[in-house]
């Protein structure tokens, strides 16, 4: 499961940057076969799972609670699905979806030049949706050292991808707020809390945050070299204007590290309070992260504060709404005296 989501995550971070340095791609390209492999991954390990478990109930054998969580009747108990792999297949079947969508809107369109057409949007939902059913996964076993890096590892992947979907907000009407900013403020302060109250020990956050870094880092490597290499490979040329600034890794708060510290040092704080710290910090560094990568000029002052204020609002909602499926996640696990039996 970690695997498909890490291959999917893999095909967006390349897409995207052919998208910015060579143009316009069509359905059957070797980023896109990379986002539809990594979901197949996902869902036929999903599709597997449900099967097992399936045999297993409908034998009278007993099922481990600790695969994926405990299993719930799907079509009136036709299957037993582990909670977790139910909502990992269920994204992955949208993707399916979602993908003759783009199949069909690349047929009426040609050539797709941007990242937010609607079956984008949708295909990107869909893959965050098994992301999220990897992480239940792993938090089920959270109490086992493979159940610990497994949650830090697939909420890093979920973190670092979620700064994609977040772009289906460019379609809002222009404010003084810049809404892409919040809503990645949003996204980051609560899967940030999420994952760091799964695990449910010191220093949870500052792991998370360490683990998309790498991504990061590794990410901001490969997607220019690779779009090159596939450039030269298929006999197109890079754009102009290409400024080697990777995109997708770009997009992912470089002050995520101070908000896990922030995160830690107020973690007996109402969850508010840190999680408007992390909207803050999100918000206020966004456009200091641009400059410095891609240059050009400070935001006005008016649209810089508003947005920090947004960001504190929905930062604070965040860390609510990130301590409570924490929360959530912890309960999947099953009781030790019930997995023993």
């Amino acid at each position: 499961m970690l695997g498909g989501t890490l291959i999917s995550l893999i095909g967006l971070t390349w897409d995207i940057q052919w998208h910015s340095d060579v143009g316009p791609d069509t359905f059957f390209t070797l980023p896109h076969l990379f986002l539809y492999a990594g979901s197949a991954i996902s869902g036929l390990a999903s599709l597997v799972v449900v099967l097992m478990t399936t045999a297993d109930a409908k034998r009278g054998r007993p099922v481990d609670p600790i695969v994926g969580g405990r299993a719930v009747g799907v079509f009136g108990r036709t299957f037993a699905a582990p909670v977790g792999y139910l909502i990992s297949g269920i994204g992955a079947a949208l993707f399916l979806v979602y993908g003759l969508w783009d199949q069909w809107w690349h047929g009426l369109y040609g050539f797709d030049a941007v990242i937010a057409s609607p079956p984008h949007i949708g295909l990107l939902l869909s893959i965050s949706i098994t992301m999220v059913g990897t992480v239940m996964i792993f938090s089920v076993a959270s109490d086992q050292t493979w159940g610990t890096y497994g949650v830090v590892g697939s909420a890093a992947v979920l973190l670092a991808f979620s700064t994609v979907t977040v772009l289906g907000l460019q379609a809002m009407p222009r404010s003084i707020v810049n809404s892409v900013n919040v809503g990645t403020a949003f996204l980051m302060v609560m899967i940030l809390f999420m994952a760091a109250h799964a695990l449910n020990r010191r220093g949870g956050a500052i792991v998370v945050a360490v683990a998309v870094a790498a991504l990061q880092a590794v990410f901001w490597w490969f997607s220019p070299w690779a779009t090159e290499v596939y450039a030269d490979a298929t006999g197109l040329p890079l754009r102009d204007y290409t400024d080697g600034v990777p995109a997708l890794p770009n997009m992912i708060p470089m002050s995520l590290i101070i908000v896990a510290v922030a995160v830690e040092l107020l973690h007996k704080l109402p969850a508010w309070l840190p999680g408007a710290v992390g909207g803050v910090i999100v918000t206020a560094c966004a456009p200091l992260q641009r400059i410095l990568t891609y240059g050009g000029s400070f935001p006005s002052a008016d649209r810089y504060v508003a947005t920090i204020v947004a960001g504190a609002a929905f930062g604070a909602a965040a860390g609510m709404l990130g301590r409570r499926f924490g929360h959530m996640l912890r309960h999947l696990a099953p009781a030790k005296e019930g997995r023993h039996a």
